[in-house]
């Protein structure tokens, strides 16, 4: 069958990826002719620059610059062309895929876009071509997917499966947050902001830092915070480690005077007065009256995360 994404069988039928190439290539003062082939291709640069050109149906031209920790995703029989200019480099990392009938105990591509509405609108709005940036997140699976090709070969097995379809996942999702960020740019700076949180409670934090690592202003985000999630951005964070303590004091023998470290609180005092105030008991009672009681009501939205 045709490598395309965009074919109805797949949302239809059972398949699974079949892999033509798999590759990393260091690119100097190069330029490719047009070429096209039956496969999807997804382009992924590492480091330095280049651009890539693309012919569509009606034989127009677009380009597209890429830097480092950005893709695009190529669809079958595309015409395009990598560029790389005099005295520049560019290192990337390429995986052309296409299509075959589904074997394995890792889900199909349907079953997954059953699941998933991100992958089900992604695969039912064809493009050409689509340039993404990558918070990294694509690039440890395309990493992963390669090595596991390169050690087990095309057919790979279940992992190189599931890889796949995480990178599907994520591509699906990267494409859906383009889109927010074009149509309402708040709600993807308060994700990445959310995200940022999750990904360093377990240390000292100010506002500032949070609001620099989401490229805006701290005030800015102190109001879209809060008007997103009814919550300041403290309050979020406080909960967070709260949350994260209720789990450490319920699932590991870790001692309750060393829970305050895992969760970015220094004094272990002020841990104690605020774990009683969004828990109603002390961090020891907790731990000994665990089944008796509950913080669904404070409990962190999931989709917020």
């Amino acid at each position: 069958m045709s490598g395309s994404l965009f074919q109805q069988s797949l949302l239809e039928k059972e398949y699974s990826p079949h892999f033509f190439a798999y590759y990393y290539k260091q690119w100097e003062h190069y330029t490719m002719p047009y070429h096209q082939h039956n496969s999807t291709e997804i382009m992924y640069v590492i480091s330095g620059s280049c651009t890539v050109e693309v012919r569509s149906g009606t034989g127009g031209e677009e380009r597209f610059r890429l830097k480092r920790s950005e893709l695009i995703i190529l669809d079958a029989n595309v015409p395009h062309r990598l560029i790389v200019e005099p005295d520049a480099a560019c290192r990337m990392l390429n995986v052309e895929f296409g299509f075959a009938e589904h074997k394995g105990v890792a889900p199909s591509l349907s079953s997954l876009a059953r699941e998933e509405g991100d992958l089900a609108d992604f695969l039912q709005k064809p493009f050409i071509s689509l340039m993404l940036s990558d918070p990294e997140e694509v690039f440890h699976v395309l990493k992963a997917l390669v090595l596991e090709l390169d050690q087990h070969g095309k057919e790979g097995g279940s992992l190189v499966q599931l890889l796949f379809a995480e990178l599907l996942l994520r591509l699906s999702r990267l494409r859906r947050e383009r889109l927010v960020a074009s149509q309402q740019p708040s709600q993807l700076y308060v994700r990445r902001a959310v995200e940022f949180l999750h990904q360093n409670y377990d240390r000292s934090l100010q506002a500032s830092e949070v609001a620099a690592a989401v490229n805006v202003h701290p005030g800015y985000l102190h109001r879209i915070f809060k008007a997103q999630t009814g919550r300041t951005l403290t309050d979020y964070l406080n909960l967070l480690r709260m949350e994260k303590a209720k789990m450490l004091l319920g699932q590991s023998e870790i001692p309750v005077a060393e829970i305050a470290d895992y969760v970015g609180i220094s004094s272990r005092q002020y841990f104690h007065l605020l774990f009683k105030k969004y828990a109603g008991v002390t961090p020891v009672e907790y731990r000994n009256s665990i089944e008796r009681y509950s913080w669904s009501d404070n409990s962190l939205i999931s989709d917020e995360r």
